[in-house]
């Protein structure tokens, strides 16, 4: 009976909706204006080689096994775009090798079924299971808040609808229009966010130097993580206007990468000492706060210390930048 119920209520919000365009077009005729052309979204992979294709219907494949509740699968960023990046270069003595993630957007009926966290560790799990060649970055969000942000103009979800292709689609919804927003209130917008994060992680440095000097280095390992991710951060919504719900720096790198190959020159990973540190900082989130075994030396953390000043260097830079462009 519910089943019957929501599909009279899709098939009578369809007709609803249609009504109301059909409204509008008749008043733009009348006026003599233009009506806005909408376009569906893309949904050919034509321009991507086989084995990414392939790929990309394993991950579809993947997750629809998983969640019940599938509204759409959103393919969007380097990938959507046809400029993803797989690339190996040498600068000074450091090797860097990096691959453009998959970006992908799942969308659920209700809210619950996005803030299951089980359920989404579990996808993620599976899809690492599947040894894909190119790494998987996952976000999910119900369908009122994907449409909400989309008709408020936020340009992270307006792109993802104007850029990405949709991988699956239940046919239950549609996706609002977007509010565009002016080049000055994008630009106003990422300059607000970058000051904001970018004041974030000097607090979180300086508070770091004070624990140093005071040898609280577990304290010091946590702050230098804050840094991080508060730079990572200040990155993401410069340039998407989106902020991740995660504290991990390997997947905050990646998805800064996608903006900008060269914040992976931030932390260098060649050396197993090099592989080591890194890892210590990411664990510092929770392990240098709750483990008792967490340990971490004082030359561990004046190396860390200098690769985060120059991922801060380098989001300065580069976010700057990013920033006059909107305005140009």
């Amino acid at each position: 009976m519910n089943c019957c119920n929501n599909a009279a209520k899709y098939s009578l919000q369809t007709v609803l909706t249609n009504q109301v365009r059909d409204r509008e077009r008749l008043f733009c005729f009348t006026v003599g204006l233009k009506p806005a052309i909408m376009l569906p979204m893309k949904k050919s992979l034509a321009h991507l080689p086989k084995e990414k294709q392939d790929q990309l219907a394993l991950v579809v494949e993947t997750i629809r096994e998983k969640v019940a509740q599938l509204e759409m699968i959103i393919l969007f960023g380097s990938y959507a775009r046809g400029s993803w990046v797989e690339d190996i270069y040498t600068e000074g003595h450091n090797t860097y090798e990096y691959k453009s993630d998959f970006d992908i957007l799942a969308v659920t009926a209700t809210e619950s079924a996005a803030h299951t966290t089980g359920l989404w560790r579990k996808v993620k799990t599976a899809l690492k299971q599947k040894s894909l060649d190119t790494p998987v970055t996952l976000i999910v969000h119900d369908i009122g808040f994907l449409n909400r942000k989309i008709k408020k103009g936020q340009y992270f979800f307006s792109d993802i609808k104007k850029e990405g292709i949709m991988l699956y689609d239940s046919g239950n919804f549609q996706l609002e229009e977007e509010k565009p927003l002016s080049p000055k209130e994008r630009a106003g917008q990422a300059k607000a966010d970058f000051e904001q994060w970018f004041e974030t992680a000097e607090d979180s440095l300086k508070t770091y130097e004070l624990t140093f000097e005071s040898n609280l280095y577990k304290k010091a390992a946590f702050e230098l993580h804050q840094a991080t991710e508060a730079l990572y951060s200040c990155i993401e919504l410069v340039f998407s206007n989106y902020k991740p719900k995660s504290h991990d720096l390997d997947e905050l790198g990646h998805l800064a990468a996608d903006h900008d190959p060269a914040f992976i020159t931030a932390f260098p990973r060649n050396t197993d000492a090099q592989k080591k540190c890194f890892e210590l900082l990411n664990d510092a989130y929770v392990k240098a706060r709750y483990d008792k075994d967490y340990k971490i030396t004082k030359g561990q953390l004046e190396y860390l210390a200098e690769r985060v000043k120059v991922l801060q260097q380098l989001t300065n830079k580069i976010c700057t930048k990013k920033i006059q462009s909107f305005a140009n």
